[in-house]
């Protein structure tokens, strides 16, 4: 991903307690964040014209960026790709690298783009990949773009020169939308929890804890250093000791009260697993081709028949689907050879 992290730190709130000479003090530590959040994703699922192109429903950016929110979806991609290139066969006009990047487009995007290259004559030449990210339908019929953004160019294709593949949507019918978005929340919730956990072992294998004062301090600037001593301990080996001496102070004067137990109150592994199945049943991938490790003695079955009915159910629908760019173009650009018959004994890899 192109963006980091950010660290945002909370604002300190101050609290006075009414018709005392001291006041309480409560602060908090910021928390890093997710690059995308699902709600801010779900909100775009509108569509307008700008006056050239149309605007796809959803951010195209952040939906490239969730191609890494989780291991499953992605690996669960990769599966669809590397299958899909097993059988692909190069031609004159579509070479091995476009179309790999046409069919990640495919299934990330739900939208894929190929344009068409001409020689002097007229003729179909090559067919050359055109990033979904930055690819628009034009207003006009026939009409693309290729949009870079406000501090870009952008550039209009020749009419009727793209070829624009789509996953239907029941909303609109410009823009596709990919199979697997009913699993986007659980892919975040996935991200998320991962996340949790991070900063958990980073804050010292703990949720944070409330600093109690009850004795008085010898000045407002004690309260201040303490203040800041604890703000600075953000981050690896920032976690030191510090001394405090309170003249005539008691035994409670100073607490240290945990917020919670994580290791025993939090759902990280039930999480992990229920957001796991609900992107592999998105993507209706068996888990044994991904690498997934069953948990129980008996496994998840034979390797050889699920990797065949995985093929015949999603992977020849989707070539399916591919193979109308030949009869947009009007020659066979795009050719898959046969996926061989496992022999009586054997089974299909």
């Amino acid at each position: 991903m192109s963006e980091s992290t950010d660290i945002i730190p909370a604002a300190p709130a101050q609290v006075h307690a009414p018709g005392s000479g001291g006041g309480g003090r409560v602060f908090t530590f910021g928390d890093p964040e997710s690059v995308m959040d699902g709600r801010e994703l779900w909100s775009y699922f509108e569509m307008w014209k700008n006056g050239r192109w149309y605007e796809p429903p959803m951010p195209m950016t952040k939906l490239a960026k969730s191609f890494n929110m989780s291991p499953h979806h992605r690996s669960a991609i990769a599966l669809k790709v590397n299958l899909l290139l097993k059988y692909f066969t190069p031609t004159r006009w579509l070479d091995r690298a476009n179309f790999e990047r046409w069919a990640i487009d495919f299934l990330q995007m739900g939208n894929a783009y190929l344009e068409r290259i001409d020689n002097m004559g007229g003729r179909v030449m090559t067919l050359r990949h055109s990033p979904a990210i930055f690819t628009r339908v034009g207003s006009e019929p026939g009409t693309m773009f290729f949009v870079k953004g406000p501090l870009g160019h952008d550039h209009e294709f020749r009419p009727n020169s793209v070829f624009h593949l789509l996953q239907p949507d029941v909303l609109q019918e410009v823009y596709g939308v990919p199979e697997w978005l009913s699993a986007l929340q659980a892919g975040l919730l996935n991200e998320n929890a991962t996340l949790f956990r991070r900063r958990y072992y980073l804050n010292g294998a703990h949720a944070g804890f409330i600093l109690y004062l009850s004795d008085p301090l010898a000045d407002t600037e004690t309260v201040d250093a303490i203040e800041e001593r604890l703000e600075s301990a953000k981050g690896i080996g920032n976690f030191k000791n510090m001394f405090l001496h309170v003249p005539n102070g008691k035994k409670d004067g100073i607490q240290v009260i945990p917020i919670a137990d994580v290791a025993a109150k939090d759902e990280f592994l039930n999480i992990k697993n229920v957001t796991r199945d609900d992107l592999l049943a998105a993507h209706r991938v068996p888990p044994q081709l991904i690498g997934i490790i069953p948990q129980n003695n008996g496994g998840f079955g034979d390797v050889g028949k699920a990797s065949d009915t995985f093929f015949e159910n999603e992977i020849e629908p989707i070539q399916q689907r591919m193979r109308q760019l030949n009869e947009w173009l009007g020659v066979e650009a795009l050719i898959f050879a046969p996926r061989p018959s496992p022999a009586p004994g054997t089974r299909a890899g």
